[in-house]
């Protein structure tokens, strides 16, 4: 077993924060925030509902407030901690965040295209990219190995989650970014493999 393998959950709940009013608008969101909306406080509620009885010890969640949130209606549910890990926040979408990539598009004709290109390697200005947020990624997965006794929930946003279930799964790149997480979905992750709850 790898050093890295080693120091990652052997089984761990993951789940996206709720929609929110940018979601909702089409907007990046990134590092900014926006609140949940009221379909977004019924996905967490429904979060919360599928892993009664799992075995969550701990959420472990972004600290951006539509995750927090999220994260604790969860945990209240369940009566558990919420513990803030940094790591988790969503990828640093720079100064794109806010925009729609409509808006982004019409101001920088050819950005999609040109993202398309290496969307793993591509940063966004200002921001990360997917290949530069995986370190942070891994360093999230450690710190909820040390956070739970036994299987976290992590609570978190589309693009980091995919670096983590990627990670959990020993994914390449290709198979990483065709990874989706619908709002109000919990995937158990273990090893190289997954479920949905």
């Amino acid at each position: 077993m790898s050093r890295l393998a080693s120091r990652m959950p052997d089984r761990l709940f993951l789940a996206r924060h709720g929609q929110t009013v940018w979601n909702r608008e089409h907007r990046l969101q990134g590092q900014l925030d926006s609140p949940l909306t009221a379909a977004g406080v019924e996905h967490a509620l429904a979060i919360a509902q599928r892993l009664e009885g799992a075995g969550v010890d701990v959420v472990c969640t972004s600290p951006l407030g539509r995750a927090r949130r999220t994260a604790e209606i969860v945990a209240e549910r369940l009566q558990v901690e919420v513990v803030a890990v940094d790591d988790l926040a969503e990828l640093d979408h720079g100064r794109f965040a806010g925009h729609t990539w409509d808006e982004l598009e019409s101001a920088h004709p050819g950005i999609r295209a040109l993202r398309s290109e290496n969307r793993y390697g591509w940063a966004f200005p200002g921001g990360e990219s997917y290949a530069s947020a995986r370190p942070r990624a891994i360093r999230a997965l450690e710190a909820a190995f040390w956070a739970s006794a036994g299987s976290p929930l992590l609570v978190t946003h589309e693009m980091i989650w995919r670096l983590l279930r990627g990670a959990m799964r020993g994914c390449g790149h290709a198979e990483t970014l065709a990874l989706r997480h619908p709002h109000g979905v919990v995937l158990e992750v273990t090893r190289h493999a997954e479920r949905m709850i």
